[in-house]
């Protein structure tokens, strides 16, 4: 097994923020939205319901959520400035600022109380993170009891040849710049193990965590 080679922590370059947001996310993030609200039962929340979003990037999983469920209203929050500011951009053009609300804020110290969410859903910021443990805890902390807490992110392959596949299979149509970012961030994730053992020392279900695809993880658990 390869070891975990971290990426910077932050993407805060308007190069980088603007590079992440061209690539195409788009199934990605249509099969996160659908597994969330299948998990979560999130097609019945009532108007209002309150649920934050963890490491938003570019705010492209709340556009997607608020497009399957309407009624929800999401905190977007990213330690990012560049990746906010083209958040804010997409949600000023599609007319969904007052529906996502964007926050500067670390995802290991997030400035809310205790149980202030209905969920708490994050995609692809765990491999960032150098100790997440911190930030398991503090999803945990923010969810309402009963509420879902549900993580996807990228799994440590065991080689750098299957980095190397991966990246070749998923990232055929882009750029350099955009191949090396999916290939440190698959080098920079955790693996299904180290995934599982996070969510037992947050006080959430080991077994909640599991191989969801060829290349991500995720945590879909309850509080």
């Amino acid at each position: 097994m390869i070891e975990r080679i971290l990426e910077p922590e932050v993407m805060d370059e308007p190069a980088e923020a603007i590079a992440y947001d061209q690539m195409d996310h788009g199934g990605v993030n249509r099969a996160f939205v659908e597994d969330w609200v299948k998990a979560a039962g999130a097609g019945s929340y009532p108007g209002g319901t309150k649920i934050l979003d963890v490491g938003t990037g570019t705010a492209l999983i709340p556009i997607e959520m608020v497009r399957v469920v309407p009624k929800v209203h999401l905190v977007a929050v990213d330690m990012a400035q560049s990746m906010l500011d083209l958040a804010g951009e997409h949600l000023k053009r599609l007319g969904l600022a007052g529906q996502i609300e964007l926050k500067l804020c670390d995802a290991k110290r997030l400035p809310f109380e205790d149980s202030s969410f209905a969920g708490v859903v994050s995609n692809s910021i765990i491999h960032h993170i150098p100790e997440p443990l911190h930030s398991f805890w503090e999803m945990a902390r923010v969810c309402a009891p009963g509420g879902i807490i549900f993580v996807r992110d990228l799994c440590r392959p065991a080689t750098v040849a299957e980095i190397d596949q991966l990246v070749e299979l998923h990232a055929k149509g882009a750029d350099v710049t955009q191949k090396k970012l999916f290939w440190d961030s698959l080098h920079a994730a955790l693996t299904l193990e180290e995934a599982a053992e996070l969510a037992y020392l947050a006080g959430l279900d080991p077994q909640s965590v599991t191989m969801t695809s060829d290349r991500h993880w995720t945590l879909a658990a309850r509080k």
